[in-house]
């Protein structure tokens, strides 16, 4: 669990525990430039599968075989979280993959002779769309939500419009510096984004206009004490938190009246989907998003309903209203002469 202390795992002074090789592995993959949440996430599903070996007595990695990773496999299947709901089969996927990339590396290490994950059937990831998007006019009654004359309410109407403008992520909002913004060329720097990978955003003028207000009349009042340096400040002038910004959208997604639950990602979705609709070709969405797979952005060509309904509309000889009611209008000429 994020921001709390784990006990320590059994066989942490054994040298050769599946505890000992997990500390080797996150070591090794701090040295390679992963980033820390990548480092962070691989290590808290080791740490809950080596507690999982630990109560089957299992302790080092040579003891682990196919079928236990088969066994584990089905532990995830049918573990239940607290309020009752199973793991996603996306979830259940990570973890079985972050396993197998542990197993990977001992045999690359030459700890192990062989990968035990090697052969081990991952569940077929689902291709879903986004649980929802918003229309232009929800996104615009969204951003009419917070209290413009509190420096935290536009500082907040400055990080929906971003949001709204750019399609960032939550945590790459969190990252943006005070002079990653360019304001005359309207971009902002995206630094370290997903997979540790610059990229630059393109910044709308009303966005741009948000911005400035936030930067030159709300920003000065939130910094205490020595300046972070990033755009985006808490009330006690810190950097924001990923997890409490996403309270505060979705708290003004709700506000808004527009019935549609969500917070930063369905303004990531929105934005992608609009602009798709209105014409953006899918690779300038792909290198806005920062994905690295245009097969990842094809999910919103699935979304952008817009376009394809206007075809439909132009091409489709059941789509007419004219046909349908010259035939309605016939039914109910005979039935009054009857």
């Amino acid at each position: 669990m994020r921001g709390v202390k784990n006990p320590p795992l059994p066989g942490e002074g054994d040298p050769d525990s599946l505890a000992t090789w997990r500390a080797r592995y996150m070591a090794w993959l701090a040295e390679r430039n992963f980033s820390p949440e990548t480092v962070e996430s691989r290590g808290r599903d080791l740490y809950a599968f080596i507690v999982w070996c630990a109560e089957r007595g299992l302790a080092e990695p040579r003891e682990i075989t196919r079928p236990i990773l088969e066994r584990y496999q089905r532990h995830l299947y049918h573990w239940r979280k607290a309020d009752g709901q199973p793991l996603s089969f996306p979830t259940q996927g990570g973890r079985l993959a972050r396993v197998g990339g542990f197993f990977r590396w001992l045999a690359k290490e030459n700890h192990i002779l062989s990968n035990p994950a090697s052969e081990l059937e991952l569940p077929k990831l689902e291709r879903r769309l986004p649980a929802a998007t918003l229309t232009a006019e929800e996104a615009d009654a969204v951003m009419a939500v917070p209290d413009l004359t509190d420096p935290i309410g536009l500082r907040d109407r400055a990080i929906l419009e971003v949001f709204y403008s750019t399609a960032i992520r939550r945590t790459e909002l969190t990252k943006i510096g005070l002079y990653d913004v360019d304001y005359a060329r309207q971009v902002i720097m995206v630094r370290q984004g997903k997979g540790k990978k610059d990229r630059v955003v393109p910044l709308g003028e009303r966005a741009r206009a948000w911005l400035e207000a936030y930067r030159d009349q709300a920003r000065p009042q939130l910094v205490a004490g020595r300046d972070p340096g990033l755009l985006f400040l808490s009330a006690a002038g810190t950097p924001m938190a990923p997890k409490k910004l996403s309270d505060r959208i979705s708290g003004y997604i709700e506000r808004s009246g527009v019935g549609k639950p969500g917070s930063c990602h369905l303004l990531r979705h929105t934005a992608a989907t609009l602009m798709l609709e209105g014409g953006a070709d899918i690779r300038f969405i792909q290198a806005m998003l920062g994905h690295e797979s245009l097969e990842t952005t094809q999910i919103y060509a699935k979304v952008a309903i817009g376009k394809l309904a206007e075809i439909h509309a132009a091409t489709h000889p059941g789509a007419k209203l004219a046909s349908a009611r010259a035939v309605l209008d016939a039914i109910l000429e005979a039935e009054t002469e009857d």
